[in-house]
């Protein structure tokens, strides 16, 4: 029995579709393959230098760790945990700079994030304000805080700064887009009470973004600690310098006991601000 020419002429058509895919999966693979292999041969890529190089890298964070005793841990603690009361203030100046530097880029974010959002200001004032949060959160940190220690000198200050620039132009975006989502009709009821551009932000866009801008405000207060805890590598104070001075002093010990009280902080830190922002968006969502 002959198949009907619509029946021939649609099998027709899905086995050029079925080739036209295969052709595009084929195409998107192969160039994928020279992206990685055209990376690989920029970046210098050796797989014999990869496999030389573990033993080494092994070897220098065993350098690094203490030699523990049962019969004299205490000692052995305590030797290994030498700076401990230095290193804990030193730790608390990094919670401080990531806090106020979170805090103040907020604050500028949150006031750059309205008129950054399309739905809320004409395209001739988006345009340029977003922008500029691309141009703060485009230079690194540690590029940012080389600026500010050649400006104000060596210091916390310094620090602050710099993580308060790149914080700004990191959520300045992400709070625009939040706004973006907000429904307009509260703004709308508030125009129409007769009330002015920045009072239809404030009591028709803000309190429908307020869970969104707590939540990134947290996150991004994660990010801040980790980036400010190496922030002291260019003099802008934090725990930072003494692991920059430990590693130019070859002090491995002390290294891996910078490090661990790094990343016992961060950790607790990020532990609170994720048990915080699910409390935040979970009342918002209630």
């Amino acid at each position: 029995m002959t198949a009907s020419p619509s029946v021939l002429a649609a099998e027709s058509r899905w086995l050029e579709a079925k080739a036209l895919r295969q052709r595009n999966w084929f195409l998107w693979v192969a160039l994928l393959s020279l992206a990685i292999a055209l990376s690989a041969w920029v970046g210098e890529v050796s797989i014999s230098r990869l496999v030389q190089g573990l033993p080494l890298a092994g070897a220098y964070i065993a350098g690094t760790l203490p030699s523990l005793r049962l019969d004299h841990l205490s000692g052995d603690l305590a030797h290994w945990m030498w700076g401990f009361t230095d290193w804990l203030e030193l730790l608390a100046d990094t919670i401080l700079i990531a806090y106020v530097g979170t805090v103040l880029g907020g604050l500028i974010a949150l006031l750059l994030s309205f008129p950054a959002a399309a739905t809320l200001a004409p395209t001739w004032i988006v345009m340029p304000v977003r922008r500029f949060l691309e141009l703060l959160r485009t230079i690194p940190t540690l590029v940012l805080a080389l600026i500010f220690v050649y400006a104000f000198g060596l210091g916390a200050f310094a620090g602050m700064l710099a993580i308060a620039v790149h914080t700004a132009g990191a959520l300045g975006k992400l709070f625009a887009e939040e706004h973006e989502n907000a429904s307009l009709a509260q703004m709308e009821a508030v125009r129409a009470a007769g009330g002015t551009w920045a009072a239809q932000m404030r009591f028709g866009i803000f309190p429908q973004s307020l869970p969104g801008v707590l939540s990134y405000g947290l996150l991004r207060f994660e990010i801040n600690v980790r980036e400010a805890s190496v922030l002291g590598i260019v003099g802008a104070g934090g725990i930072g310098e003494e692991l920059y001075l430990a590693v130019r002093q070859f002090e491995y010990q002390d290294i891996s006991a910078i490090l661990l009280l790094i990343l016992a902080t961060v950790a607790a830190i990020d532990l609170l601000c994720g048990r915080l922002r699910h409390l935040v968006l979970g009342k918002a969502s209630a």
